[in-house]
Parts: C-alpha cells; sequence; structure tokens
C-alpha cells in the first residue's frame, strides 16, 4: 500500500480524526511511539522529520517520547569540522539501554537506523519479531553505505557488510515514510510494504509573513550549513556578474567561514528561534543543486523556508525542487547560468514579480508544506499500522 500526502491531497483532516482545535483531544487507547532519531534536536532531519511532531501527534492520541542516538556535540564538531569520535563513542555506550525503551513502547518511529555502521542484524535483535517499526528517510541515506557511483575499497567493503541494510529494514518495516517521490520509488523497488511520501514542512506558526522594506541592495538569500554551502559555488559567475551591475549581497546563514570571491557575503548565524527572521531578509531565497543521485534524493526543505516567509525562490531542476516550485508562480527553476542569471534580473528589477510570487510562496505552503496540513495524515497512518 502506498500513500501520499503531498500537493493537493493534504490540505483537510482525513475523516474521523480529531481537529488540533479539540478541547479533549486525547484518545483513550494512547499508541505510545519511541522517536529513534539520528541526532538530538540541532540535528535539522531528526527535528523536523519527526520531533516536530510530538506535540500535533499528542491531540490525536499518540504520545511521543523522543530518544535521539547521537547528541548535539555530534552535530556541533561535524559544523565545527572537530573529530566526531568522542560523541560516537558516547552513543554507543548508551546504546545497551534502547532495548528496554523500545520494550517499553507500542511503536518504533525510526529516523534511518538504529545503529549506525552496524548490520542490520543487531537491529533485529533489538526491535524483536513483534515489535512494529516505522523507518523515516529524508535522504538518499543508502547511497552512504557503499551503493553510490565508483569501485573504491571503502566502497566495497561498506556495499558488502552493509549494502542490504536498508532494504532489510525495508521489507519489515510497518511502515516507510520518505521525503520524495524518487525516495519512494526506491523504497518501493527494494520492497517496502506500505509507503507514505510525507514532504519535509514548517510549522507556519513560527514562520510569520515580514515584508521587505525598501532598499538599496539586492539580497539574495541561502540557508543551510557548512556541508552543503558549497553547492553555492557553482553561481559564481552568476553572482559576480550581478554584483558588477548593481548593489548586491548575497546572505548566508548558517555557514560563518563561506565566502566568494567578487560577491559581498553576509554572514548570519542560524538558530531555531531566529531563522523566519533571518530569512525574511532576503529579497529571493535560492536553492543551486548539481544533479546527481544524492542530491535527486534531497527534500528541498530550504525552498519550503523561504516560501512560508513570502519569498520568491529560484532551485535547480533536481529532486523535490521541481515539485516545490510552481515554476514561473512561486519562483523559477533554473538550469543554466544564463537562466540564473535572467531569473535573478527579473526578480531583482521587478518589484511587482517578486510581491506577486511571495503571496503565490506563502499560499503554496500552507496548502501543501505546513505541519498543519500534513499531521492529521500522519496520525492517520500511525493509527492504522498501530491497529486502532
Amino acid at each position: 500500500m502506498s500513500i501520499s500526502v503531498h500537493l493537493d491531497r493534504i490540505g483537510t483532516a482525513p475523516p474521523g480524526t480529531a481537529s488540533r482545535d479539540d478541547a479533549h483531544p486525547i484518545h483513550a487507547d494512547t499508541i505510545r511511539v519511541l522517536m529513534a532519531t539520528r541526532y538530538a534536536r540541532l540535528g535539522a532531519s531528526s527535528r523536523l522529520r519527526l520531533l516536530q511532531y510530538a506535540a500535533p501527534l499528542a491531540t490525536y492520541g499518540i504520545a511521543c517520547t523522543p530518544r535521539p542516538f547521537l547528541s548535539n556535540d555530534y552535530v556541533t564538531a561535524l559544523y565545527e569540522n572537530r573529530s566526531r569520535l568522542p560523541a560516537i563513542l558516547a552513543a554507543y555506550a548508551r546504546a545497551p539501554a534502547l532495548h528496554r525503551a523500545i520494550r517499553e513502547h507500542d511503536i518504533v518511529w525510526i529516523e534511518k537506523e538504529l545503529l549506525p555502521f552496524l548490520p542490520a542484524a543487531f537491529e533485529r535483535t533489538l526491535l524483536g519479531a513483534d515489535r512494529k517499526f516505522i523507518l523515516d528517510f529524508d535522504d538518499a541515506w543508502f547511497l552512504r553505505y557503499g551503493n553510490e557511483p565508483g569501485g573504491t575499497l571503502r566502497n566495497r567493503l561498506l556495499r558488502a557488510t552493509l549494502g542490504n541494510k536498508f532494504p532489510a529494514l525495508l521489507r519489515r518495516a510497518a511502515l516507510t515514510i520518505v521525503a520524495n517521490q524518487t525516495l519512494r520509488d526506491w523504497a518501493i523497488r527494494n520492497g517496502a510494504r506500505n509507503t507514505l511520501l510525507l514532504p519535509t514542512v514548517v510549522d507556519l506558526a513560527h514562520y510569520p509573513i515580514t515584508p521587505r522594506p525598501p532598499h538599496p541592495t539586492f539580497t539574495i538569500g541561502w540557508i543551510g550549513t557548512p556541508v552543503t554551502a558549497p553547492y553555492l559555488t557553482r553561481l559564481t559567475p552568476t553572482l559576480q556578474t550581478l554584483a558588477r551591475e548593481s548593489p548586491t549581497e548575497l546572505l548566508i546563514i548558517g555557514a560563518p567561514n563561506f565566502t566568494i570571491p567578487g560577491i559581498p557575503c553576509r554572514h548570519l548565524p542560524w538558530s531555531e528561534t531566529t531563522e523566519a527572521a533571518t530569512i525574511a531578509e532576503m529579497d529571493v531565497g535560492i536553492m543551486p543543486l548539481p544533479d546527481d543521485a544524492w542530491t535527486r534524493g534531497k527534500s528541498g526543505y530550504k525552498l519550503i523556508q523561504y516560501m512560508a516567509c513570502g519569498r520568491p525562490t529560484i532551485g535547480s531542476p533536481v529532486g523535490a525542487n521541481t515539485t516545490i516550485i510552481d515554476d514561473g508562480t512561486t519562483g523559477f527553476l533554473a538550469t543554466t547560468d544564463t537562466d540564473w542569471l535572467t531569473r535573478l534580473r527579473q526578480l531583482r528589477d521587478t518589484p511587482t514579480l517578486r510581491q506577486t510570487m511571495s503571496t503565490a510562496a506563502r499560499t503554496r505552503v500552507a496548502t501543501n508544506y505546513a505541519l498543519q496540513s500534513t499531521a492529521p495524515h500522519l496520525a492517520q497512518a500511525i493509527r492504522a499500522i498501530a491497529g486502532k
């Protein structure tokens, strides 16, 4: 069975589910779900794919308990380019307690995997024969275990020991949740019995629309991490041309040391509490990507953030980007350097176009990519596999 929570299907709650505004929403037959996230709250995938659903799911009688495998120390070390080994060792030291936590819950909601870099047999032992579990992917994570192109020794070793891990987990999962159609196609090909296409979404309550006051500098914005910032370099000639033509800046959120020669770069730190306010300082949000197996599995979340703030977007036509952007209405898809330059000039030189696209972008997110729209469908899917 396959379910899509996507596009025009997600505007209303499924029949028979409670409203989030219901004064007495908790069901007598509460379902206990262990959120086995890969990261703690600093990890974007864990925060957005699982943790942000805890409160809305509680209104449907689904009680979620977070249990991250890796701490915030791991994420901080990753972004600061420090050794992650201490955080990894600490994570495995905590792992024995996971068995008891699993036994105390009805369903285990696994982000990617329970035990990184260990074969599926270890996870089968932890889960036992009877524990229902959900497997959640927001990236092409299966490529990490030697399935990406190339025949290096590392790839061959990973493929031999772990290459079948995710297909093995898929075949046992009561539900596989994926962020886009590319991942869904992969899951079905590899034996997933029951899939739910659930985009990575925003909580609209945290994304107020803040109008951009008139100003002389055209601000092109990007939000991400030091790991993904190098994707911006493919736009170097385009951004340099714009900077020569008129006052232009590249606003970079979350990658404090990344710069592009010849382009005025302004850096703002990322935090969960300020990300919407910093996005509001952009005139347009961008998401350039190469077209490869990894990027085709990405969820396109930064585009959704820009649009939630009422900002037009430009993205490479790769993976989920082609679905999120309504080309010519909420923003543009751009492939070549000429495409990017033409579209950025249009948005720079036509404030009325920016405003029209801003309104359309916010509406599209509210309908298709908001927690308020997706949570009821997720609750329905969880209750279905629980048989309640």
